[in-house]
């Protein structure tokens, strides 16, 4: 059995990662909100920005949506891995990353593919095995629209310039603070609307139709990008409380349970002492 000063030092030790972990999930749930509420009130806009182009697109001639609606033979792919800057925040990273490598080796075997990454972990491991572009750590230091737009800018050119001829996304999808979805969403080409769910509204347009989808197309394609990079953010706040609640569970059950270990020995140590004591006396008596 351990001796009682290894036992308290490892008490204090676990206190104070204890103070550690409940202080970060008390941040991440301060931080959870502003971030839950920001993309809570930007997805029905941004869902209804991407159906609304996909229903117009759908009536109008094939040249009109220009070089991001043409469907090409698939060879080159670009996928955006959406990752955080910081760990601890349980699997949030690793679901990512090991989608991402599901993706290729399911979907792309055969295919060229490249990654673009947004958030250090992601690209720290991905990195070692894969060809990264470009990582952009920097778009969490200042989360606008303005920064996120230039990256989609970006993606939009490469399709363009043909250098790729698709360019999905994969990042987690906020659900709830413990549930975080991994998603992969096409970016590029404009995926056209399936099935029956074109509706036919009789929409009187102004300027023309074509005007208005011309215009759409690059916002809905920057708003698409920055609702996906806000619902990962969202997300790994949501997975670092949680992983911050749980560890702070764990280590209130590690203290107690060394707490208990180091009352039996105070006890065993005491009882000794008293048999010496007793042992001692007895021999004098004698």
């Amino acid at each position: 059995m351990a001796n009682l000063k290894e036992i308290r030092n490892r008490i204090t030790s676990i206190g104070s990662t204890m103070q550690i972990t409940s202080a970060m999930k008390m941040v991440s749930a301060a931080k959870l909100k502003k971030a839950q509420d920001a993309i809570t009130q930007m997805r029905p806009y941004a869902n209804k920005l991407t159906e609304l182009l996909q229903s117009l697109s759908a009536t109008l001639d094939g040249d009109v949506g220009g070089v991001y609606s043409e469907q090409k033979e698939i060879s080159k792919v670009l996928l955006v891995v959406i990752t955080s800057n910081r760990g601890l925040c349980g699997g949030f990273n690793s679901s990512i990353t090991k989608e991402t490598i599901k993706c290729i080796e399911e979907n792309y075997k055969e295919k060229q593919v490249d990654l673009l990454t947004i958030g250090k972990k992601g690209n720290d491991i991905l990195s070692k095995t894969n060809t990264v572009i470009e990582n952009h750590n920097e778009v969490y230091d200042d989360l606008t629209f303005d920064n996120v737009a230039v990256i989609a800018e970006k993606l939009m050119s490469l399709f363009a310039e043909g250098t790729y001829d698709k360019i999905e996304l994969i990042y987690n999808r906020f659900k709830n603070a413990a549930t975080q979805i991994a998603t992969i969403e096409q970016f590029l080409p404009i995926k056209p609307i399936e099935g029956d769910n074109n509706v036919n509204i009789d929409y009187i347009f102004e300027p023309s139709k074509e005007e208005i989808v011309l215009e759409l197309i690059p916002k809905s394609l920057k708003t698409q990008l920055f609702k996906a990079i806000r619902d990962s953010f969202a997300s790994e706040h949501g997975a670092r409380m949680t992983a911050m609640h749980k560890a702070t569970d764990n280590a209130t059950d590690l203290r107690n349970e060394l707490l208990l270990t180091y009352n039996k020995a105070r006890q065993a140590a005491i009882t000794n002492e008293i048999l010496e004591i007793v042992g001692g006396a007895e021999a004098l008596n004698g």
